[in-house]
């Protein structure tokens, strides 16, 4: 059975806390007690957490303070699916190098990182206009 919601939030990162608390409720809501508290929620929350604070600092930093980011939380047969969608130009991370191992850079680690924490990661650009990250993984 799917379970869906979405919400729309600022381009904020004072929201952050706000949008990974609906997470964590939406998955206590929808989710047995036995897998709510599986380490896999805490990874797809921090990957929840980059992915938010991408949008707004990267996607959406030179865009007005009004700009809205689109979050859906999917849940179904096994797995978790959480996608972002953001109105900033287009990006491509396959064009990305990942640091070496104990190199210190400025930033660049998110992509990364999110790769690390689900199963499966992608960021494509829709038809209407917008840029969705897609973070999914089986529970």
């Amino acid at each position: 059975m799917l379970r869906l919601e979405r919400r729309k939030v600022k381009s904020d990162l004072t929201v952050q806390a706000q949008v990974q608390k609906w997470f964590e409720e939406f998955c206590s809501n929808h989710i047995c007690q036995k897998y709510s508290s599986n380490h896999q929620f805490y990874r797809l929350n921090l990957a929840l957490a980059e992915g938010f604070s991408n949008a707004v600092r990267h996607a959406h930093h030179e865009l007005p303070s009004d700009t809205t980011i689109e979050i859906e939380l999917a849940i179904s047969d096994g797995r978790i699916e959480i996608r972002i969608w953001d109105h900033g130009k287009p990006f491509n991370p396959d064009i990305l190098e990942e640091p070496e191992p104990g190199t210190l850079c400025e930033g660049g680690y998110g992509w990364f990182l999110l790769r690390r924490l689900a199963d499966r990661v992608v960021y494509k650009r829709c038809h209407d206009g917008r840029n969705c990250l897609l973070i999914s993984s089986s529970i």
